[in-house]
Parts: C-alpha cells; sequence; structure tokens
C-alpha cells in the first residue's frame, strides 16, 4: 500500500553539536547559535544583521553543557528571521555553530545572573575571545526528510592583541571599586585620552578636558580618526575625501592649529552592552558615579586636566549623544556642556515611532479589525528598512532574559527595573509587543530626558543655561528627530531662565548628522565635527569661565 505524499509525516532537519574536551574541559554555560547562509563569501557568523540581506540563525540555551555531549538545535529551536528550522526552504546551505560563553555573576544584592561578559570587543558574539566556533560546512538541508547533520566546535576566538599606547595617544584601564562591589567581581572601566600638541613640552600647563561619548572604540575616532599619513592618490571618491579629512584632522591636531584640549573616549563595556550609557542603573549598577568619582579624576590626575566643571565637556552621537545629555542633566554643575547628535530617544513620548505612555502596543498599530507594523528604521526616502516585531526576533534568538547584548535590551537593562529573578524587567512582551504599564513608569521617572528636565527645571535650569546644543536630521533612519523636536519644544518654552541652548536640524538627513548647516549632508557633518566643535567648545569655556580660572597656561603658542 502507498500512503499519500500528504499523510506523510514530515521530519524536520536537525543539527547536532558538540564540542571536544581538547577545547574546553569544564562544562560550558550560555548561548548555542546555529547560523546557515547560502553564499560563502564569509563566514555564517558574520552575515547575522537586521537588514534584509541576512542570514539565518536559531539559538537555544545551554547549562553545565559537557565535553562530547550533543545538543541538537532542531524544531525546538527559535530562529531569525525564519523562526522555524521545518520552514527553512530545501537546498544547500553554508552551515556553522559558535556558542557565547556566559559568566556567572554573584552580585551584591545576592542574586546570581548568568550573563555574556565582554572580553574586550564591545560585547561582539561573532567576535568575542573565548567563544567557540564551528568551521562553516557546506549542507543539504530536505524540506521533507530533514535528518541530522553534525556540527563540531573546532576552534576558539583568540584573545584579542594589547593596545599599546604611542606618544600622544594614551590608552588606561582601571578596576571600578563601585562596579565591583555591584558586580561581586573586579569589574574595569577604561578609555583612551589623545594629548595635545605641546603637552610634553609645557609641564605646566592643564588642559580642559572634552569626553566623546557613544558604542564601544578599541580605537581613536571622535568620529573620524586621525591620519598620520597623505592619502594615498590610488583612493577615489567618498573614500578619498574621508582621507582627507582624517589627515586634515591630524594635521590641526599637530600643529595647534585646534585648542590644546584632552580629549576622552570611555569604554564601558558590560555584561549587558557595548555602552553603559553613563548613568547608575538597577540593573547595570552605578556606572555614572563611577565615571563622574573614578574614571574623569584618574583621567585629570595623570594627564594634567583642570579639575573643574568649567573646563569639562561631552560630546557624542546616537547613544553618545544620550549619553552626553544625560550626563550634563544628571551631574549638571561637573560639566559645562553637551554637544549632542542624533540621540537615542529623549522623550519617551517618541521611542522611536512608539509612544509609551499612549500605544498599547510596540509591535502593532491597532484597529477595530486589523493592524499595521510599527517600523523600526527606514531610509530617507521613507522605506521601511525593518520592524519593531522583526527586531525583536532577532534579539529574542540572540539571548533570552534581554541577553541580546542588542539596542533595546540595553535599553531595558539600563532604564529598567530589575525583575525578581535579578534580570531586567521587561518593557513590553517580547514575543506579542504588549507594553507593561508599569515598567513604563520606572522608565518615565528615571530616565525619560524630558520628563526629567519638566519636573525639575526650577533647580537645574540655572546649571543647564546655555549648555544644550541637540543636532539631528529630519528624517533620521531610527524616527530620532521627533522626540528631539518634543525636547525643543518644551526648552524652547522655558523662562526663569530660559535654556538659551541650540537646536539645528539637516532637512532630510538620516541618523549620524552632526549640524554644520542645512546643506551639508550626514557624511559630510561626519568628517567636520571635530574641526567644527572643538573650537565651539572651547570658546563656550572661555566665556563662561569663573574669575580667577585657568584660561591661559593651556592656551600656548
Amino acid at each position: 500500500m502507498t500512503i499519500p505524499a500528504a499523510a506523510q509525516a514530515t521530519v524536520p532537519p536537525q543539527f547536532s553539536v558538540t564540542f571536544p574536551a581538547s577545547l574546553h574541559k569544564q562544562p560550558l554555560q550560555g548561548r548555542l547559535y546555529l547560523m546557515l547562509s547560502k553564499n560563502g563569501k564569509t563566514q555564517p557568523r558574520f552575515q547575522i544583521s537586521d537588514n534584509i540581506q541576512t542570514g539565518e540563525i536559531f539559538a537555544t540555551q545551554c547549562n553545565a553543557w559537557r565535553p562530547g555531549q550533543a545538543v541538537i538545535v532542531g524544531d525546538h529551536a527559535l530562529g531569525y528571521p525564519i523562526e522555524n528550522l521545518r520552514n527553512i526552504p530545501a537546498g544547500h546551505y553554508f552551515a556553522q555553530a559558535l556558542f557565547n560563553v556566559y559568566t556567572s555573576f554573584h552580585r551584591a544584592d545576592g542574586i546570581t545572573v548568568k550573563l555574556p561578559m565582554d572580553e574586550g570587543e564591545g560585547q561582539q558574539w561573532n567576535r568575542k575571545p573565548g567563544n567557540l566556533y564551528s568551521m562553516p560546512k557546506r549542507v543539504f538541508l530536505h524540506s521533507e526528510n530533514g535528518g541530522e547533520i553534525h556540527l563540531e566546535l573546532s576552534r576558539v576566538i583568540p584573545p584579542l592583541p594589547a593596545l599599546r599606547s604611542t606618544r600622544y595617544l594614551k590608552y588606561f584601564r582601571i578596576k571600578s571599586p563601585r562596579l565591583s562591589r555591584f558586580w561581586g567581581r573586579p569589574m574595569y572601566l577604561g578609555g583612551m585620552v589623545m594629548l595635545p600638541s605641546g603637552w610634553y613640552s609645557h609641564p605646566a600647563a592643564h588642559y580642559p578636558l572634552i569626553i566623546y561619548q557613544g558604542h564601544f572604540q578599541r580605537y581613536f575616532g571622535v568620529p573620524i580618526p586621525m591620519s598620520r599619513q597623505a592619502p594615498s592618490s590610488n583612493l577615489k571618491g567618498f573614500a578619498r575625501i574621508r582621507a582627507d579629512y582624517c589627515y586634515r584632522f591630524y594635521q590641526q591636531w599637530k600643529s595647534g592649529q585646534l585648542p590644546h584640549v584632552l580629549i576622552l573616549i570611555i569604554q564601558s563595556a558590560n555584561p549587558y552592552y557595548d555602552d553603559s550609557y553613563s548613568v547608575n542603573s538597577a540593573n547595570l549598577g552605578p556606572y555614572g558615579s563611577a565615571f563622574v568619582k573614578e574614571l574623569i579624576p584618574y583621567v585629570e590626575h595623570h594627564f594634567r586636566g583642570i579639575d573643574q566643571g568649567w573646563a569639562r565637556a561631552l560630546y557624542g552621537y546616537s547613544t553618545g549623544g544620550w549619553e552626553a545629555l544625560a550626563s550634563q542633566i544628571f551631574y549638571p554643575d561637573e560639566f559645562n556642556g553637551a554637544w549632542v547628535s542624533c540621540p537615542d530617544p529623549v522623550d519617551f513620548h517618541a521611542f522611536m515611532a512608539v509612544n509609551l505612555y499612549r500605544d498599547a502596543n510596540a509591535f502593532w498599530r491597532l484597529g477595530q479589525f486589523s493592524r499595521v507594523p510599527r517600523p523600526a528604521a527606514r531610509r530617507t526616502d521613507g522605506t521601511v528598512l525593518t520592524t519593531m516585531a522583526r527586531e525583536m526576533l532577532r534579539e529574542r534568538v540572540l539571548g533570552s532574559k534581554g541577553r541580546s547584548s542588542r539596542q533595546f535590551d540595553a535599553w531595558q537593562a539600563v532604564f529598567g527595573p530589575m525583575a525578581k529573578d535579578g534580570y531586567p524587567a521587561e518593557i513590553w512582551n517580547p514575543r506579542t509587543g504588549r507594553i507593561h504599564r508599569r515598567v513604563v513608569r520606572y522608565w518615565r521617572d528615571h530616565y525619560d530626558l524630558c520628563h526629567y528636565l519638566k519636573k525639575h527645571w526650577a533647580t537645574l535650569g540655572p546649571k543647564l543655561k546655555g549648555k544644550i546644543h541637540v543636532t539631528v536630521g529630519t528624517m533620521d533612519t531610527f524616527y530620532l528627530n521627533n522626540a528631539v523636536q518634543r525636547l525643543q519644544k518644551f526648552l524652547s518654552g522655558t523662562r526663569n531662565p530660559h535654556f538659551n541652548g541650540i537646536f539645528e536640524y539637516g532637512p532630510g538627513q538620516p541618523h549620524g548628522w552632526w549640524g554644520g548647516g542645512p546643506n551639508m549632508t550626514a557624511a559630510m557633518s561626519a568628517l567636520t565635527a571635530p574641526e567644527r566643535e572643538i573650537p565651539e567648545i572651547v570658546r563656550h569655556m572661555l566665556a563662561t569661565a569663573p574669575k580667577g580660572a585657568d584660561t591661559k597656561s593651556w592656551r600656548y603658542k
């Protein structure tokens, strides 16, 4: 008797993954990823992204995974962008497995959490030293009779090479007592300081400090790097233009054409994200206090900073833009201005395309009989690049309990309260998008910067007058201009005192617009940012310096 094809049970494909004792003798805890790609141009682990050309990734959580023990990645594993392995079309693929190793943190509050510790790479799971991975394997997946495919984790990502200071660029790493107490183990802050020309030949000089904030950086860039070499004649187009500006930046710095200041770039990657946002957080710990009371004093002591609030300023974009504004607001006496570009949401009425206070769902606009997906990113012509639901699916695959080390989980960790299990409380249901009101109220009271300013303007206003400078493109890729406009509306109406700051908009410009006038593109605004903003910051410092302040020792020829 022949059984009709429709009645035959389909067997989805599955992968079994092992690792040898020669690679790691002790049991492992963490997250196992299985990745598929259709091309072999790069390893599958480097093809996972939020764009439409992303590779496929599945994941499963592992605890006490022993050498030689097979872990099955099959029908139970959640995937992105296709959610189930059985729905992958039949065909040839390149398959690769990677294990993201977790560390147990026995925190001071008595709670133990298991998280992916940063190893100096800036929370990049596909490049993190110590993670195990297999080499890509060409496989054929059957849609009906899947079978089992074996992959062995045969390699470990090696440690990163040590960063070496040069005569003028100094790397540092310090143990933070505050963060170490919170996490129950040694925790560190790091960064790099660019010294001004003449620093060695003027030992009596003390310098203003400009702090560049943002995502983790191993190398110097504010946002562009300095290049010691003239551009190659082989470079063409924008690559040549960029090289010209990087070389020009170096020449301006070396010659003293730019003001003599210290530039500090912070490295504060942590178990949840590549950056701490430089605030005190229920889930990340006292990064704000560590930044102000440990890191800055260390830098100013070792590199001859002026060590006074009037001589410190902040600037950055995106995450760093929010960070710069938040640092200025929460520590108004410690800093003398924030130059903020395209910041993360500064008003949660406009949390990208979501109104956290009025919307019921973060993934969908809901009607009587239908729903429309909320966008998460766009081109400047309005084309939607990805959606909120799709972004959250990727984060759910990369890590449960807010452990994806990606943007939405990072906000949840920084802004949110702690749940009973010790992990960040969810701002919305990660599967359905339903917004949790109790958590929203906590976010509002602690990290909605516009709400905080409204509530405390009577005391903050006199300390922030003239210190807030914000730029953003009107077609910001992540809809961040909407929150900036709400912030401007409030600040423009302030009295006693008026905020006396600046808001500048780039017509039709995407994420990464740094100002420079209405005709400046985002790319050119970034290239010209140092030569525009560093002198502007210093002019503001000199105009607001208190009587008797050191405004001369560092202004040599």
